[in-house]
């Protein structure tokens, strides 16, 4: 496949091992889990001088010491943020998030948290936040060094309105995040829980997905995965419905819900249920139907939600062109595309970055001179404090529920 010049590099190649380093991280991550785990033995083997600690316990030591924690910038029921910096270059900022050790989770530590470290590990690009270094403390609690990204998040930035943007830009931050749901997907990663807050602005303006505590590998067909996942406005019909088996449609759905927000700067699709979550979107998208999405009425929670409702058709083209001026034609194909009702209908991530929008005018603007607002630490620490699919209090979205997992393989 061919791809446009205004798409970024694919630093892995889909369907491989990620790249060594990743790896190193990833191996160094799981070891320093199972040693935060371990009750140590007396027969450890330990080398002379090193006050009796083995070879787990130098490494985790040894990486710990390489970062100095600065001021805490957040915290919540599941993490603290603190800010940081490199011990050998103060000028290499980063962002040290403390897991808190809870009793109701087996090892003391949340799934979530196991879910980010192994995926983050894995995963390396551009667009997507950094995981540094692991390690744990001397109270056992697990630490993720992050990457420093100061400048607020996508939903922040089209909330404030001192702040003015038009389509090119719109396009460059889209296709920033396009490329990340790409690489994730390309790589058997499922994000989950895509939204404007999870996607973190970096000091030179690139867009980073963050948050994988919801993520999980693609699962093998016919096993039963969990519906209950991604915060409510941004998750699709089918799980609404109740659907267990399902890819990445699911994330497309999502980011084109972070699309459409950013082109009308308010929410698109709010509610307080799901209930009204499902009749919200069936007022834009009409109620499905077995001619327009075969199979919908096999779904568990479909008889319940549409069995006595009277039909509701779509919004026509008229709509769109009303709503979303500053997408141009070609964006709204292309958003469309991305919200079909029928999941099988749905662009794929791969289709979603072939879709012309991005290489008819305007081009997207340079990351360099996108608008920026402050942001700072502080908002990078409440950003990275929450655990998956968790909502902040006193947002419009507030009674979105929190989301409780038993396992990765749900």
């Amino acid at each position: 496949m061919t791809f446009s010049p205004v798409l970024s590099p694919r630093p892995n190649p889909p369907g491989t091992k990620m790249a060594t380093n990743a790896t190193a991280a990833k191996a160094k991550a799981l070891a320093i889990l199972n040693n935060s785990r371990a009750v140590p033995s007396p027969s450890v083997a330990s080398t002379p001088g090193d006050g009796g600690l083995d070879l787990a316990e130098q490494m985790n030591d040894e990486v710990r010491r390489r970062f100095v924690s600065g001021t805490r910038l957040g915290e919540g029921t599941y993490a603290i943020v603190y800010s940081g910096h490199y011990r050998h270059d103060p000028s290499k900022l980063v962002a040290i998030k403390k897991i808190k050790l809870n009793a109701d989770f087996k090892d003391g530590i949340a799934m979530d948290a196991i879910r980010e470290i192994k995926f983050l590990s894995e995963l390396s690009h551009p667009n997507i936040i950094q995981l540094h270094a692991v390690f744990s403390t001397k109270d056992q609690n697990i630490s993720l060094v992050l990457e420093h990204l100061p400048l607020g998040d996508l939903e922040m930035l089209w909330k404030n309105h001192s702040i003015s943007y038009g389509g090119a830009d719109i396009k460059s931050w889209a296709n920033m995040l396009c490329q990340a749901v790409w690489f994730c997907h390309e790589n058997y990663v499922l994000h989950r829980d895509i939204k404007g807050n999870n996607l973190l602005i970096s000091a030179d303006g690139t867009v980073k997905l963050a948050d994988f505590g919801l993520a999980r590998s693609f699962a093998d067909p016919g096993r039963d995965m969990t519906c209950n996942v991604i915060t409510r406005f941004y998750r699709p019909p089918e799980l609404l419905l109740g659907c267990r088996h399902y890819g990445g449609c699911v994330d497309v759905w999502s980011t084109g819900c972070v699309i459409a927000e950013l082109a009308i700067r308010e929410f698109f699709l709010p509610s307080e249920t799901d209930i009204q979550q499902l009749s919200v979107i069936c007022d834009v998208f009409g109620i499905p139907t077995e001619e327009t999405w075969p199979g919908v009425s096999k779904l568990r929670h479909y008889e319940a939600s549409f069995g006595a409702a009277a039909p509701k058709h779509p919004h026509g083209i008229n709509y769109w062109k009303q709503r979303f001026p500053l997408l141009g034609e070609d964006g709204i194909d292309l958003l469309r595309g991305m919200l079909r009702m029928d999941p099988m209908k749905r662009l794929s991530a791969t289709q979603v970055l072939q879709h012309p929008y991005w290489t008819n005018a305007p081009r997207p603007t340079k990351k360099e001179n996108l608008p920026k607002q402050g942001g700072g630490e502080k908002t990078m620490g409440e950003d990275l404090k929450r655990r998956g699919g968790e909502i902040e209090t006193g947002r419009l979205d507030k009674v979105a529920r929190k989301l409780d997992f038993g396992a990765m393989k749900k």
